[in-house]
Order: C-alpha cells, then sequence, then structure tokens
C-alpha cells in the first residue's frame, strides 16, 4: 500500500510562512491537503494532479498558497503564505491512487497521511 509521509508545520505569526511536505511511497494520481480545527469539519484546501500538475485550491486560500511537486522524489509541497489565524488546523495529506477525478472532497481520497498541526496567532 502507499503511505504518505508529512512533514512541516508549526507555530507562525499572522502574514507569515510555512511550507508542508508530503512524500508518498508509490505512485499516486493526484494528491490533496485537508485541514481540520477543532470541532469542525475536515474541508479540502488543495489539490494536484500529479502527471498533469494541474491544482486546485479552496476560495479561501487562493493567492495565499501554492501547491508544487517533484515527481522524481513523489514529493509534494504546499506553500501557505499570508498565513492568518482562522488558517490555523490540523493539516492532512492525502492521495488518490486511481482513477480519473480528483477534487477537493475528502471521499475522493483512499490514502491518508498522519497530519501535521499548523498554528497561526495574531
Amino acid at each position: 500500500q502507499v503511505q504518505l509521509v508529512e512533514s512541516g508545520g508549526g507555530s507562525v505569526q499572522a502574514g507569515g510562512s510555512l511550507r508542508l511536505s508530503c512524500t508518498a511511497s508509490g505512485y499516486v494520481y493526484c494528491m490533496g491537503w485537508f485541514r481540520q480545527a477543532p470541532g469542525k469539519e475536515r474541508e479540502g484546501v488543495a489539490r494536484i494532479l500529479t502527471r498533469s500538475g494541474n491544482t486546485a485550491f479552496a476560495d479561501s486560500v487562493k493567492g495565499r498558497f501554492t501547491l508544487s511537486q517533484d515527481n522524481a522524489k513523489n514529493t509534494v509541497y504546499l506553500q501557505m503564505n499570508s498565513l492568518k489565524p482562522e488558517d490555523t488546523a490540523m493539516y492532512y495529506c492525502a492521495a488518490r491512487t486511481y482513477g480519473s477525478y480528483c477534487s477537493l472532497s475528502p471521499a475522493d481520497y483512499n490514502r491518508w497521511g498522519q497530519g501535521t498541526q499548523v498554528t497561526v496567532s495574531s
């Protein structure tokens, strides 16, 4: 089974930046980032189709977050800039290992990372 290993995260002041990384142990069709704050549902933040590089972002992060990938390393990077306190959450990397469609819905993904905390202070 493909496994996902996340790194990055931490604490930063509002306006700061963080970069999250997610490395897959094998091929994945797409990779996404999700976040979940206490008492809230898990929401899709961004996703990338690994072959085409096509990306999609939630409206709440457009213009602030970017995705990039290193195919040789099976790694996707989520660069988070201009962070806001409302970005505080546990961030999860997820992947879909097959198929032809990949949205920002958690239901589209069949592999999940362990999560990494992002805390933005005002």
